[in-house]
């Protein structure tokens, strides 16, 4: 199933929504180094690492084109599975860590309805470390054919914003844009009790590709 909110052509590549804060500041400082770089030295030396910082924030923000695999669930973020863990409840906690080379925009992992959307204060402790639990968080509950599936973004020690895209009440299609987290992060879903995982530590997955759900 394609991208249900692209509308670049497929495979093409846009920047995400929530950005501009970091981005335009960065280009537009690039920018004029380098228009000055041409009658100045010591604006050339200023070009190198804004132009050089300027590409890194372009290739961070990045948002690709994605063709949505079928299944039940779905991976909603890019990174490597950093811990599955059962919960008191019956559940199944996988943890997701994105460092600051993944793309950091954030898919639904079902189809449903977005039933809440919570902003939790926390802190900013390293989102590979486990007390990143405490961490500034917002935590998702979707209402969908296999009940209520939460998910949580957590910030992390760089990433001290989490952009969600959609209120609640908001209905969503499986693989669609929910939210940005800026920099190296982490994002947890819960599989109801029953659901088999289907992904291991240390696999890598790709937001909207990767299922995490075993039939």
């Amino acid at each position: 199933m394609p991208d249900s909110q692209t509308s670049a052509p497929r495979g093409g590549v846009r920047l995400a929504r929530g950005a501009s804060p970091w981005l335009l500041p960065t280009v537009a400082t690039a920018a004029l180094s380098l228009a000055r770089a041409r009658k100045s030295g010591r604006w050339a030396a200023v070009a190198v690492p804004t132009t050089a910082l300027a590409a890194g924030m372009l290739w961070f923000f990045r948002d690709p084109e994605r063709e949505i695999t079928q299944g039940r669930v779905i991976s909603p973020a890019d990174g490597v599975v950093q811990s599955i863990m059962p919960w008191k409840d019956g559940r199944t906690r996988v943890a997701i860590f994105m460092s600051p080379l993944n793309v950091h925009v954030n898919r639904a992992p079902l189809a449903g309805t977005v039933t809440s959307v919570e902003h939790v204060p926390g802190g900013f402790v390293p989102a590979f470390n486990k007390e990143s639990e405490n961490n500034e968080r917002v935590v998702w509950h979707f209402d969908t054919e296999l009940g209520d599936i939460e998910m949580v973004q957590i910030a992390g020690a760089v990433a001290r914003r989490i952009v969600p895209y959609i209120p609640q009440g908001t209905k969503v299609e499986q693989g669609e844009r929910i939210g940005l987290i800026r920099f190296g992060s982490r994002v947890d879903i819960y599989l109801p009790e029953g659901v088999e995982v289907a992904v291991e530590v240390g696999q890598a997955t790709t937001a909207g590709v990767t299922r995490i759900d075993r039939d």
